[in-house]
């Protein structure tokens, strides 16, 4: 299995590049805004989309927005004081409260849920009642309200015609609206108020019914996930027969094969597509399912199973093994990506992509000479550039590997890993502390290392429900503040609790602690250290001559000969 498990690595972004239900970029600036206390490009935002009558990106930012609210709630109380009547602020409101009642809940089954949570759920859903009607009247031929009263009819066990009213209304205003229909999916599984048949048989109907290339067409992917749910796979193991499961797969990967790699449109069936595909026993092909989302993961199905990013890269974990496994040691290899992605640039010498690495910088606090002597036995190619203050940042640098090598750090002499892999190797005997950054999704992280082991390690969360309690960013920033000297650890204690742009909060970090500002683009682009002053590659090296320099002296006075 060793043999073969970093090929399958090959064309996947590492983990910490997955997000679920990445915001776009404008969704983006306006979320960090709102964090900030301005709620005003959020409100710009959704009023464009309800102008372009882009419905589809008008479902994602208020589900989006509504989710911030939930938890941070200053910015939005504000606008609604600002713009009472606001149709935007109303549809906000709307999903805000199907938010709070599920929060109550839990998504767990009902009979893992008690009965003061049920209690408390339904009067939230009773109390939210005017709030969906209110959006609803203000946003005449919007398919979005609609949606989140389906929402609301599957949480208060409305009747029937109810359900085939809001349905109605909201195919009305888009027949192909794809939130709208995979919401009315989970309301006909069997589990809440339809049955097997009735959800098939809407799926694949509104799927047949969708134009060419709508991401609709996928609609019945989600029915075989509410399936797969209640059933096993294969022949005979549930009521509905494996051919026809089988047939909506192969559907879905013709669908797939029609757009690009990371496509978004693409990545709500992908999703889908990837887990139906595992339970097919089918694990080749779900592998390349993965390397067709990227980065891109969703919340469904994989909420299904657990927490949906950790679940998602458990099952891609294990999807690789089980690739590996099945691969012959001697002559076996495993399929590379079938195309070119948005996980890396294609290495024309093996036709593979490089893996696309989580923005990641660490600060060494020593001279830029020593760094480099540490660094040789990582066997990567990094990039180093001295730090105000006499210390040193350093990056991994794959663009600078030379073709047929392009590996990045997927293939690092010591396995595999990014930068704070790496950290633990090249800190290794030294006294000097290693400060790892990195961007993974939308938070930021930060880890400390000392003599090749992690001290701490910190997570700004763009959730602001996951903030530290005061003894765990207390702890946090002693262990810090005690490796770089500084005797008040009040001031990075309270970064550590920001509920802001996680980015603010490194800078004030890195600020607290007496360190350089971060270099320019960090986060943003990759290998930001490229336009440093003074910066200076690494090559990668074999394991033989990285242990060579490592050991040199310097005595001899030039290059080492070259290795046969």
């Amino acid at each position: 299995m060793l043999r073969h498990f970093a090929a399958t690595g090959d064309g996947l972004p590492p983990d910490g590049a997955v997000e679920v239900d990445a915001p776009d970029a404008g969704l983006r600036a306006a979320l960090s805004a709102a964090r900030s206390g301005d709620w005003e490009p959020a409100a710009e935002l959704l009023a464009r989309t309800r102008a372009e009558a882009d419905w589809e990106r008008r479902g994602r930012c208020s589900a989006g927005l509504a989710e911030l609210a939930l938890h941070h709630t200053g910015w939005f109380d504000e606008w609604r004081r600002m713009r009472p009547g606001d149709p935007d602020a109303a549809l906000v409101s709307a999903e805000l409260e199907i938010d709070r009642a599920w929060e109550i809940r839990t998504a767990a089954r009902a009979r893992h849920v008690s009965r003061e949570q049920f209690q408390a759920f339904h009067t939230v859903l009773h109390d939210a009642r005017p709030v969906l009607s209110t959006a609803a009247d203000l946003n005449p031929g919007d398919p979005v309200p609609w949606r989140v009263l389906i929402a609301h009819a599957m949480g208060v066990g409305a009747a029937r015609d109810v359900f085939e009213e809001y349905l109605a209304r909201g195919r009305a205003a888009d027949p192909h609206h794809l939130g709208l229909h995979a919401r009315a999916v989970q309301y006909l599984a069997q589990k809440w108020y339809g049955s097997h048949e009735e959800m098939f048989a809407f799926a694949e109907s509104a799927a047949a019914a969708a134009p060419e290339g709508s991401p609709l067409r996928g609609l019945p992917l989600h029915a075989v996930t509410e399936y797969a749910l209640e059933h096993e796979a294969g022949i005979g193991k549930g009521p509905v027969a494996w051919s026809r499961i089988e047939g909506l797969v192969e559907a879905g990967r013709e669908l797939s094969a029609r757009f690009e790699p990371g496509d978004p449109r693409a990545a709500d069936f992908r999703n889908h597509l990837a887990l139906a595909l595992i339970r097919s026993d089918r694990e080749p092909e779900a592998l390349e399912m993965f390397r067709l989302i990227g980065t891109d993961a969703r919340t469904f199905p994989w909420a299904y199973l657990g927490d949906p990013r950790e679940t998602f890269l458990l099952i891609r974990q294990g999807v690789r093994a089980h690739v590996a496994r099945r691969t012959p040691y001697f002559g076996g290899s495993v399929p590379g990506p079938a195309a070119v992605g948005p996980s890396g640039p294609v290495d024309p010498s093996t036709g593979t992509t490089t893996p696309a690495a989580a923005p990641a910088i660490a600060h060494a606090g020593a001279p830029l000479s020593a760094v480099r002597e540490a660094v040789l036995i990582t066997g990567t190619t990094l990039r180093l550039a001295p730090a105000a203050g006499g210390g040193t940042f350093v990056e991994t640098a794959p663009s600078a590997d030379p073709p047929g090598r392009r590996k990045g750090m997927r293939t690092t002499l010591l396995g595999e890993g990014g930068l704070a892999r790496l950290a633990t190797t090249f800190s290794r005997g030294e006294k000097w502390p290693v400060l790892v950054a990195a961007k993974e999704g939308a938070d930021y992280t930060l880890r400390l290392y000392r003599d090749g082991r992690q001290v701490t390690a910190h997570v700004w969360w763009e959730d602001p429900a996951e903030m530290p309690t005061q003894q765990e960013a207390a702890e946090r920033a002693s262990a810090l503040t005690t490796a770089y000297g500084k005797p008040d650890p009040r001031p990075l204690a309270a970064a550590l609790r920001g509920t802001g742009d996680p980015r603010d909060h490194l800078d004030e970090a890195f600020t607290a602690l007496g360190l350089p500002a971060l270099p320019a683009g960090f986060g943003h682009r990759p290998e930001p250290l490229a336009e440093a002053r003074g910066a200076q590659l690494v090559e990668r090296r074999s394991f033989l001559r990285a242990v060579k320099e490592s050991l040199s002296d310097g005595s001899s006075g030039g290059e080492l000969p070259p290795l046969s």
